[in-house]
């Protein structure tokens, strides 16, 4: 094992470990058998140490969803997604607590990627003329809320004790984003947003809209406008 990999275990661990996720690098030195200079050429400072402790833990369950197969249902898919984020942080509290404490400035690279996969289902979503509002604000919308519950169930669990309250906020967040049912007649005040929102996704996609990249651009920021559009 090298002396980057060694430390990074021993870092995890500790962290995991800790009563509040909270690790000094001087006792994953000791832990690890390495002298400060080793850790400081390998992570930089105590901040990249942490961000490398959380990408390094966030990938097991990152490589979940890169490998899952899509189904034709993304909002199916966004579900199930909800509910394993949730899942992950019950299982690895002081790791999510770390993923999104405020003292990590540089966001951590699985904090990105996630945002990036859950973005890319809202897509999809958008294409099938099933999401409300835009994809990237439907995005915002489902994170802060998906954040918001998971830590509070591992941070608070004396005020939260019961981890259902995540499924009842995801239904309501997800019918604040998605249409009830693409198969029933809506309104025409419910329509129009839905509508804006699929071919806004339809035109980041395409390559041959016949509109030069400002007009594309304009366009998009019409679309995004007309489908975030309180109602």
């Amino acid at each position: 094992m090298s002396t980057r990999a060694r430390i990074l275990e021993v870092a995890a661990r500790l962290v995991a470990e800790s009563p509040d996720g909270d690790i000094s690098t001087r006792a994953v030195c000791e832990a690890a058998q390495v002298g400060a200079p080793a850790l400081y050429r390998h992570f930089g400072d105590k901040e990249g140490l942490l961000s490398a402790v959380v990408d390094h833990g966030f990938d097991a369950y990152l490589a979940t969803k890169r490998e899952r197969s899509e189904t034709s249902d993304p909002v199916e898919d966004l579900r199930n997604g909800w509910d394993s984020h949730v899942e992950f942080a019950l299982r690895n509290p002081n790791l999510y607590r770390l993923m999104n404490s405020p003292a990590m400035r540089t966001p951590p690279a699985a904090a990105l990627e996630s945002h990036r996969i859950l973005t890319r289902d809202l897509e999809r979503a958008a294409e099938q003329g099933k999401l409300r509002v835009a994809p990237e604000l439907a995005a915002q919308m489902i994170m802060s809320a998906t954040t918001g519950v998971a830590l509070m169930l591992v941070s608070r669990p004396a005020t939260f004790p019961d981890a259902g309250v995540s499924a009842r906020l995801r239904d309501a967040v997800h019918a604040a984003v998605f249409v009830p049912d693409v198969r029933a007649s809506a309104t025409v005040d419910a329509e129009v947003p839905s509508a804006a929102a699929r071919l806004g996704a339809l035109l980041r996609r395409s390559h041959g809209s016949g509109l030069s990249t400002a007009e594309s651009a304009l366009m998009t920021e019409w679309l995004d406008r007309v489908s975030n559009a309180e109602r």
